[in-house]
């Protein structure tokens, strides 16, 4: 039986002070589903042109972030076996033991039904179906197809990871239009740059866990290359959603001036070069800036014209 007092995490090489709850709110990986909901809002308010209510924006985060979590923790207990041969994924609750598999996979499956729940309840059929869509995309699309097959693994499975701002507008209209597929391609065309950045610091762990991750199977220039292609179309995509949503001109060229400033991070990451690493370390924070930036440009510039 797992104990729930502060001894638990000193046996299993856990943090002293983590319970049994925190083990399951680090299956959730709620750091990571705090990037995916901060797109959602921006959506909602671009869909209503204006603030929505407080009790769907509420319904929507909560089912949006159980959601996410469900797929995360489904995620884990796929990869746990992974998850040992790396050391950024040692620690996480199924590989030291904190948590059962199944008991993590109950957990999993309890979220998931209860965010369907609240999206069935509270918003629109289609938000709901779109939020099942991905919760099976992540998980069985990604997870189990993807990643560990192919180095363009987080280019298709990263759609997932655009899903909210479908969800939030549906979650608000019932409906899809040119916006926020716009603003799914922004997210599209940022997450493999923003993850390549990130993996490039652990492309030794890719390795070692046999995942073809892009910079751990790729030379860096093809990583590079990659990532500017990724970044322009992102740069082209911000300025079609701005367009498409027919917001203010100072929008316009305040988007363009983050996507200026993202482009200029990638100049120094050049090939071969000592500082290689840190650069691309400072990449990957750069673009969780941009992406929170251009959610709250988005907001910001509905609002003011509405």
């Amino acid at each position: 039986m797992l104990r729930t007092d502060l001894k638990l995490g000193v046996k299993n090489g856990y943090p002293k002070r983590v319970t049994l709850i925190r083990a399951y709110v680090d299956l959730m990986k709620l750091r990571v589903v705090e990037l995916l909901v901060i797109t959602t809002l921006p959506a909602m308010v671009l869909a209503e042109k204006g603030l929505p209510s407080f009790g769907l924006v509420a319904a929507t985060l909560i089912g949006g972030t159980l959601a996410a979590g469900s797929s995360n923790a489904f995620n884990m207990v796929i990869e746990a076996e992974t998850d040992k041969l790396m050391a950024r994924t040692s620690k996480r609750p199924l590989v030291v033991g904190t948590v059962s598999h199944r008991q993590a996979l109950v957990f999993a499956s309890a979220i998931g039904v209860l965010s369907l729940t609240i999206f069935q309840i509270f918003t629109t059929p289609l938000a709901t179906l779109l939020t099942a869509l991905a919760i099976f995309y992540y998980v069985v699309i990604y997870t189990i197809l993807l990643k560990p097959n192919t180095s363009q693994n987080i280019v298709w499975g990263g759609a997932a990871g655009c899903m909210p701002v479908l969800i939030g507008w549906a979650a608000v209209t019932g409906s899809l239009t040119w916006v926020p597929v716009a603003f799914f391609m922004v997210i599209f065309f940022w997450t493999p740059p923003h993850f390549w950045a990130l993996a490039i610091k652990y492309k030794d762990d890719y390795s070692a866990a046999g995942i073809p991750m892009l910079p751990s199977v790729s030379s860096q220039s093809a990583v590079i290359g990659q990532m500017w292609f990724h970044t322009i179309a992102m740069v082209i995509s911000s300025t079609a959603l701005i367009q498409l949503a027919k917001l203010p001109v100072w929008a316009l060229c305040a988007t363009v001036l983050l996507g200026a400033v993202f482009t200029f991070q990638l100049f120094a990451l050049k090939e071969s070069s000592e500082n290689y690493d840190r650069v691309a370390a400072g990449i990957f924070h750069w673009s969780i800036t941009y992406l929170s930036l251009l959610s709250v440009l988005l907001v910001v510039a509905q609002l003011l014209s509405a």
